[in-house]
């Protein structure tokens, strides 16, 4: 008989790669989008898509393993609610960017400004 190994905690790391892989199939974050603020039963979360049920449950826990939904089970039942504290961090890790493209922003601010300025009689 072998012992079971104890699972190590997930690096951030490994938890953010979790959570953009997550949010990169549509079906996914559709069903998030579903989510907000209501929790639903897995079937009612399938309804609009048109896969089967069973494809429904995979995507869900895949998005059960990234952290962004919890199913509370009653027999049979799946009740599923949005946990929205990884989307808060996979958030913050995008904003630590956002000087990027904020100077692209300002560039094309400034360069409006001269439009305008060069429409000026």
């Amino acid at each position: 008989m072998t012992e079971a190994t104890p699972l190590r905690p997930r690096t951030d790391a490994e938890v953010l790669d979790e959570v953009f892989f997550a949010l990169s199939d549509p079906v996914r974050r559709a069903i998030l989008e579903r989510l907000d603020g209501r929790s639903l039963l897995v079937s009612e979360l399938a309804a609009p898509f048109g896969i089967s049920l069973q494809a429904v449950s995979r995507h869900i826990q895949v998005l059960v393993r990234a952290g962004l939904v919890t199913q509370a089970r009653s027999g049979r039942i799946s009740r599923c609610s949005l946990q929205a504290q990884p989307l808060s961090e996979a958030a913050a890790w995008i904003n630590r960017y956002a000087k990027y493209w904020q100077g692209q922003f300002e560039a094309l601010a400034q360069h409006l400004t001269r439009l305008e300025e060069e429409k000026k009689p």
